[in-house]
């Protein structure tokens, strides 16, 4: 059965019926650091237990919902002070701002699909985007406090999971509606992304921009979900403005993305290794 629109925000915000819809990864993606990561290593349990944790999840000891909780349980300052720290120090994207400024003129809504908190997110967006942060959606999951306290105290807070999968936020959910239109209403599908979480969603979209030099890629290639290499967001608005001017297919930007992979210029070498 089909979704109908009233189902489907970004047809209708910030831009009415858009040819093209850019979904992305918010940590790592959008920002130079992942805000989860910063935290956990620097007023958390550190990096290391934190990489364990990755390293379990990747071999199937543990989900990344528990995983994840466990990083943000570690962090104990009020959640205020979390934020404020986060917006200090963590960075945007060179690419990103004039990537969303040229989005927003040609009527392209790009919604953040992500894995962190809906409250660090958007004051992040807030501090590095300013005024128009507010036409940029954003689908994540929530904080809330923890029985008897408040966010504002120590230990007061506990981050509030978007839906029951083992990944907390299980972003495929976001996209498939917009994926299964008829064909007559269905836009062009971007995504950007860099990790694992980021492939229930790859699957669900026109063209990936995966980040170089990252898992995603390594995933992508084998799952042969089409993709194309992108270094920063000057990458992406290069690609996207072909596309929009017809110059380019979305089929002829991914054909490109699996050379770019297979002649070693994705930052991993075709056997998955590193570069």
């Amino acid at each position: 059965m089909g979704s109908s629109q009233t189902e489907l925000p970004a047809l209708k915000f910030p831009f009415k019926d858009p040819k093209f819809i850019f979904f992305t990864d918010f940590d790592g993606t959008i920002t130079l650091q992942d805000s989860n990561d910063f935290m956990t290593d620097n007023i958390g349990f550190g990096g290391d237990k934190r990489r364990q944790g990755n390293r379990d999840v990747l071999e199937g000891k543990d989900t990344f919902r528990d995983s994840f909780k466990k990083m943000m349980d570690s962090v104990t300052k009020p959640f205020p002070e979390c934020i404020d720290y986060l917006v200090q120090n963590i960075k945007l994207d060179p690419g990103f701002q004039e990537y969303f400024q040229w989005a927003l003129k040609n009527e392209i809504p790009t919604v953040v699909v992500s894995s962190g908190m809906e409250p660090i997110i958007r004051a992040i967006l807030k501090n590095l985007i300013g005024p128009d942060h507010d036409k940029l959606d954003i689908v994540s999951n929530e904080v809330e406090a923890r029985p008897g306290k408040s966010i504002d105290q120590e230990g007061g807070w506990q981050i509030k999971y978007h839906d029951d999968s083992g990944f907390g936020h299980d972003k495929s959910l976001t996209l498939r509606p917009y994926a299964n239109l008829p064909k007559e209403k269905r836009p062009t599908l971007f995504y950007a992304g860099d990790g694992v979480s980021d492939l229930s969603a790859a699957k669900e979209t026109d063209l990936l921009f995966a980040k170089k030099g990252h898992d995603l890629i390594r995933y992508c290639a084998r799952e042969n979900v089409p993709f194309t290499v992108f270094e920063d967001w000057s990458n992406i608005l290069k690609v996207v403005k072909k596309i929009h001017a017809g110059e380019i297919s979305v089929h002829d930007a991914a054909k490109q993305g699996y050379e770019d992979y297979k002649n070693g210029a994705a930052g991993l070498s075709a056997n998955g290794q590193a570069k």
